[in-house]
């Protein structure tokens, strides 16, 4: 019978990922992860980095929920995912997992707060407005609230997306290129709140990115070459993971 809460799990692991493999179908298949095991610690900030098809969005999708695994296990907040049914599924990325996308993804028609608390709304859930003010505080959005999108900056709409991710306190946030489409300094500051995020609130979060200078603001990168984890590095900077890029390109 499947369990989808596993004891063995430490709580101190957010995001578990176990001989992962993923083959996409076809008259060849492409296997886009090859075995790979990863585990996240609760409270991080982790960035993943690899070329073009090197399995790194595979991973993220994997692990958020979004695709499922050709084998292996994903356990998210002590939630053995990979055998999820569809309709559960769904469910579990609903109520434990954040997503930040470089489009922002916001409803045009609907203002910042609504924005915020579409989560909850789709969840059935009511919002907690003691969390939603510390939120938007602590994301430099109070007084945008009665906003729409359109009157954002890039850097606020971004923020927004953030807030959203959060406002249901998800067990990991997964953000695929955050900064991708604000300039440098927006995307420092988007850097700065996603690390702050993580401290402070105990959120764990896992980016993709391509960006060298983003990479070094984790405390953590995972690098992927032909769908495996061919290094890791703690506490990295700029210098030491564009070196580990440029190798992963000869």
């Amino acid at each position: 019978m499947h369990t989808d809460t596993l004891a063995d799990t430490s709580t101190e692991t957010a995001v578990r990922l176990a001989d992962v493999h993923k083959t996409y179908p076809g008259p060849t298949p492409v296997p886009a992860l090859r075995g790979v095991s990863l585990d996240l610690r609760r409270g991080s900030l982790t960035a993943v980095m690899g070329q073009s098809g090197s399995g790194k969005s595979t991973l993220l999708n994997i692990a958020a929920g979004l695709d499922v695994p050709t084998r292996g296990r994903v356990v998210v907040g002590g939630h053995d995912i990979a055998g999820l049914s569809p309709d559960r599924l769904t469910r579990f990325r609903r109520d434990h997992v954040g997503f930040v996308f470089q489009a922002y993804n916001l409803i045009g028609h609907l203002d910042v707060a609504t924005n915020i608390d579409l989560p909850l709304v789709l969840g059935g859930r009511a919002a907690d407005p003691a969390w939603r003010t510390e939120l938007v505080g602590s994301l430099g959005l109070a007084g945008l609230e009665q906003r729409l999108p359109g009157e954002l900056s890039g850097g606020q709409a971004q923020r927004v997306a953030i807030a959203r991710a959060l406002v249901t306190r998800p067990t990991v946030v997964f953000a695929d290129e955050p900064t991708g489409a604000l300039d440098s300094r927006t995307g420092a500051q988007v850097l700065a709140m996603l690390r702050d995020t993580a401290v402070r609130l105990g959120q764990t979060v896992v980016l993709v990115t391509h960006d060298s200078v983003v990479a070094a603001a984790a405390e953590r990168v995972v690098f992927l070459a032909d769908g495996v984890v061919v290094d890791d590095l703690a506490a990295p900077s700029v210098e030491q993971v564009a070196s580990r890029m440029l190798a992963l390109g000869r």
